[in-house]
C-alpha cells in the first residue's frame, strides 16, 4: 500500500479504530481525509516551497498559495465551530490534517483569525500519541 491517505485507511480498517463503519460518519471522515489529500496538502506544500525554498522571490506565487491556505484554514475553522474534531470523533482525518496546520508559523501564518482551528490544534497537541508522533525525526 502506498500514498498516505490509503495507508491511513488501511491502518484504521486493520485496527478497527479511527474510521467509523457506519456509512454517514465514515463518509464524513473520508471526505475530510480527501480534503487534506487534494486541498490542504498540495496547497500548503506549495506555500512552503515558494515562501521558504524557491530560488528567488515570486510574489504572485506566494500571494496565490497564501490566499488559498487561508481559505482552507477558514473551511476547517468553520467545520470546527460546533465539534472537537473535523469529522465528529477523533479520526484519521485529524491525524492527516494536524501536521500541516500545526506548522502554521513555519508557513509564516497565524491562527489568530481562526479560533476554532487554533483550539483544535491545541487539543490535538495535548494528546500523548500526537506528541510522540510529532517527535519522530524527519
Amino acid at each position: 500500500v502506498f500514498e498516505s491517505g490509503a495507508i491511513l485507511i488501511c491502518l484504521a480498517e486493520t485496527a478497527g479504530r479511527m474510521l467509523p463503519t457506519d456509512r454517514r460518519p465514515r463518509f464524513e471522515v473520508l471526505a475530510c481525509l480527501m480534503f487534506k489529500m487534494w486541498g490542504v496538502g498540495p496547497m500548503l506544500v506549495q506555500l512552503i516551497h515558494f515562501k521558504r525554498f524557491a530560488p528567488g522571490l515570486i510574489p504572485f506565487a506566494i500571494a496565490r498559495y497564501e490566499k488559498e491556505t487561508l481559505r482552507l484554514y477558514g473551511v476547517l475553522n468553520q467545520r470546527l465551530q460546533d465539534r472537537d474534531y473535523v469529522a465528529g470523533d477523533y479520526s484519521i482525518a485529524d491525524i492527516a490534517l494536524y501536521p500541516w496546520v500545526a506548522i502554521h508559523e513555519f508557513q509564516g501564518l497565524s491562527l489568530d483569525s481562526y479560533p476554532h482551528l487554533a483550539a483544535w490544534v491545541a487539543r490535538l497537541a495535548a494528546r500523548p500519541a500526537v506528541q510522540r508522533g510529532m517527535a519522530v525525526p524527519s
